[in-house]
């Protein structure tokens, strides 16, 4: 319990230096680098509560795609952050209030968690077990048998969105070759090999 409780206060001053350094860096790639530190550090809090799953889909989804697809933006556009930030002083009241709110909406979800944990804990009802199930083997459960059919058509909605999005995006220009399936799978023997003669000086005609 000794180290579960300093690797908890260890990562958990690591996240929140992270996420402070993310807003206060003035280099914008300092600002994704320290994102994803605070995105390391949350997926470790995970793994101390058990959430194996969740810590794995934090580092792959918002670390590896995310986190990486902003630092590659922000190092391939050249923009003047400076210029965005003058004058973001007169926005700093409102996103204080809107800190305040979710401080205190926080910390009444943390008290009521408290209070319901130890709610359960004195009385004398049955309680559930886990076992040894994972967290990974629960969700997996719940996913394959009862939602089954449900999250196969997640998969394809999202498959079609990124079809279609291909599809919205692909841009038709004159003047560039493009590969004939049909052409060269028609190909046979006799059409495989051609012999042409070239001029001194001319080119070929594809």
């Amino acid at each position: 319990m000794v180290l579960q409780a300093i690797a908890f206060y260890l990562l958990a001053a690591t996240t929140v230096g992270a996420g402070l350094a993310v807003i206060s860096a003035r280099n914008p790639v300092h600002s994704v680098l320290f994102l994803i530190l605070a995105f390391f550090s949350a997926a470790g809090l995970f793994v101390l509560l058990g959430a194996e799953f969740l810590a794995m889909i934090l580092v792959v989804v918002y670390v590896g795609a995310v986190a990486v697809l902003f630092l590659f933006v922000v190092m391939m556009l050249n923009i003047d952050f400076a210029e965005l930030r003058r004058g973001s002083g007169r926005y700093l009241p409102i996103g204080a209030l809107v800190a305040g709110v979710l401080t205190v909406e926080m910390i009444f979800v943390s008290v009521y968690r408290v209070a319901a944990e130890g709610a359960a804990a004195h009385s004398n009802g049955p309680q559930a077990t886990t076992g040894s199930v994972t967290n990974a083997e629960a969700i997996g459960r719940v996913l394959y048998t009862d939602y089954v059919y449900i999250f196969q058509a997640a998969g394809v909605v999202l498959l079609i969105a990124m079809i279609g999005a291909i599809v919205l995006t692909l841009k038709h220009r004159v003047g560039i070759k493009r590969q004939d399936v049909g052409r060269q799978t028609a190909r046979g023997a006799a059409t495989g090999l051609r012999i042409v003669s070239i001029k001194s000086g001319e080119g070929i005609d594809a």
